[in-house]
């Protein structure tokens, strides 16, 4: 057994954690992850989509999904925002109000494996 080994994340997992955390959200938000694989949330087309480049960055992500978090991962490149950047910081604020429970947080972080 590896100690400090963490599975990478499936597209098909990323897909249901996205779906989990964000689909509550009101304002339409696209996810393009590292294998092309897209995924919608909130409601109606996509101004924007979130281009998540690896498997890590998405852990990384999801472990605190916060606007600073995501602006952080923007600054290092570990994703990227195609479209109406002004809807990105619509739906940003939104995220602010983004309020997951202890259990939803600990069911997330199990999705993700240990790191």
């Amino acid at each position: 057994m590896m100690v400090g080994f963490a599975p990478r994340p499936t597209s098909g997992a990323a897909e249901g954690i996205l779906r989990r955390v964000f689909g509550r959200l009101a304002s339409p938000l696209g996810f393009r992850l590292w294998d092309g694989t897209e995924v919608r949330v909130g409601q109606g087309e996509p101004r924007c989509t979130v281009v998540i480049h690896s498997p890590e960055a998405f852990r990384s992500l999801m472990r605190e999904p916060s606007p600073a978090h995501f602006a952080e991962a923007y600054v290092e490149s570990a994703i990227d925002i195609d479209g109406d950047l002004f809807a990105a910081m619509d739906v940003a604020n939104e995220l602010e109000a983004l309020d997951l429970s202890l259990a939803e947080r600990l069911r997330i972080l199990a999705a993700l494996g240990r790191p």
